[in-house]
């Protein structure tokens, strides 16, 4: 791992789940605190890192070590095929998604797993119910409340009522005859006795620094949230400028990894990116275990709905693509790929979109000089609307927010409710009473022109000096 790798590494979000417990009353400040730094990592590096309390930390290392016996006592063979992953991709058929169970082996990703799903009970071929890895229910429980912590925190930074996603899990407990949503899978990667090991040997002998990974570089899991706990290092997710960044290269005992899938990213309308991922099977020829993992993936149940309602509730835009609902069922059986969602591997911010808007029709203008040009006092004004915009930005930035600016179109309806999106922004990034804002309708232009010369003495003047210095012959 580089020196970029290791900086980035170290700027995680590292929060204790222990304080991510919501309480009823005002948010303390280390609440405040800690669901800040969970959700600025999320969105800056589409991953965060959850320490747990010591009893489940260990409970989590002898999962791990009761993964690692069972793949190794067990005989592989290309035949063998189960269930796959819910949500990130396993056994072929998108269809049966919400009933994938028992032990599953993929030759191509050189990847086996035993799925946990509470609610069905793994056979083998000759009718005998399987043995499962020790301690999965236990686990499965553990991890079920970690991720709905994190999706309640989620909830809050995003101004949305609590217990806003409850519709979409699974009952707690499970009722009578209900088969688990979520999924808990044991994994392991590049055990020595997969087929397809005598070519990973060789080509880890010429080159010993060599980094291979699966065929599946650009995996997105469908899920709400997946967590994840490995015994070495190896996941890598892409970060907002594009880079692969190893997220798991320096976890204590008591760390997990999560990140979020497609699933939330079509409930929040957009405003939580899903992790691109993938994970390194390479390097791995001096373990005769090969890379063990706990995977749980939090599953929206198959009979819900996908809408975006509550975000809009909330007041925050939603455009035009998550405004239609869609049955999880049907979202589950869409194929989805990271080239289809982010054509350049990462989405732009909405500011970036804006600007770069913004940018084209400039750069039209003054290609098109046939048009008349803009008089100087309505550029002064565009001006300030557009380091207005920065400057607001900016504070989101900070706070790790991610903004959608919204239009005039997008409030005239309730341009006087204290519920308006203008307003939600306002307040979730703390903007100081009475200064104006970045949007056409709040207050006129020259209110903004007189903010600026507030906020940077002498900023009119210099904009009008640069003016001149365009017109003069």
């Amino acid at each position: 791992m580089d020196d970029a790798e290791a900086n980035i590494l170290a700027s995680l979000g590292r929060v204790r789940l222990c304080d991510l417990a919501a309480a009823d009353g005002l948010p303390s400040d280390g609440y405040k605190m800690c669901v800040s730094a969970l959700t600025q990592s999320l969105a800056q590096y589409s991953a965060a890192v959850v320490e747990l309390s010591p009893a489940d930390g260990a409970l989590l290392r002898s999962g791990l070590d009761s993964a690692r016996l069972f793949f190794h006592q067990r005989g592989y063979g290309s035949g063998e095929a189960g269930g796959g992953g819910g949500g990130g991709g396993g056994s072929g058929d998108a269809r049966e998604w919400c009933k994938t169970s028992g032990y599953y082996a993929d030759p191509q990703m050189w990847l086996e797993m035993y799925d946990f799903r509470p609610g069905i009970t793994p056979v083998e071929p000759n009718g005998v119910a399987e043995l499962p890895p020790s301690g999965l229910p236990d686990m499965f429980s553990v991890l079920g409340k970690v991720s709905r912590e994190v999706l309640d925190a989620i909830s809050f930074s995003l101004n949305l009522r609590s217990s806003t996603f409850t519709e979409l899990l699974d009952n707690i407990p499970l009722r009578s005859q209900e088969v688990s949503s979520s999924v808990l899978s044991a994994c392991c990667h590049s055990r020595p006795s997969m087929e397809g090991a005598q070519q990973h040997s060789v080509a880890s002998q010429d080159d010993e620094q060599l980094l291979m990974f699966s065929d599946q570089e650009n995996q997105i899991d469908k899920t709400l949230l997946t967590l994840v706990k490995s015994d070495r290092s190896g996941l890598y997710i892409k970060d907002l400028q594009g880079r692969w960044i190893l997220v798991d290269g320096d976890l204590g005992p008591l760390d997990i990894v999560v990140y979020p899938g497609l699933a939330l990213y079509r409930e929040t309308a957009g405003y939580v990116n899903p992790a691109v991922h993938k994970t390194e099977v390479g390097n791995l020829q001096d373990s005769m275990f090969g890379r063990c993992s706990l995977v749980f993936k939090l599953m929206p149940r198959s009979v819900a709905r996908l809408s975006g309602e509550e975000m809009r509730a909330a007041g925050h835009g939603v455009d035009a693509q998550f405004q239609v609902p869609i049955l999880v069922n049907d979202f589950m059986q869409t194929e989805h790929s990271a080239n289809q969602l982010f054509p350049k591997n990462n989405e732009p911010s909405p500011h970036v979109e804006q600007e770069a808007s913004y940018n084209f029709v400039m750069k039209r203008k003054k290609e098109g000089r046939k048009t008349k040009a803009l008089p100087p006092s309505k550029r002064l004004r565009l001006e300030a609307q557009r380091v207005l915009k920065e400057r607001v930005q900016d504070i989101a930035d900070k706070k790790g927010i991610k903004l959608r600016f919204c239009s005039l179109r997008d409030c005239e309806s309730h341009i006087k409710s204290l519920d308006r999106p203008c307003e939600n922004i306002r307040t979730e990034i703390g903007w100081p009473p009475g200064v104006p804002f970045v949007h056409p309708h709040d207050l006129p232009n020259k209110a903004k022109l007189r903010f600026l010369e507030a906020y940077e003495p002498g900023w009119t003047a210099s904009q009008q000096d640069l003016e001149l210095s365009f017109t003069e012959p």
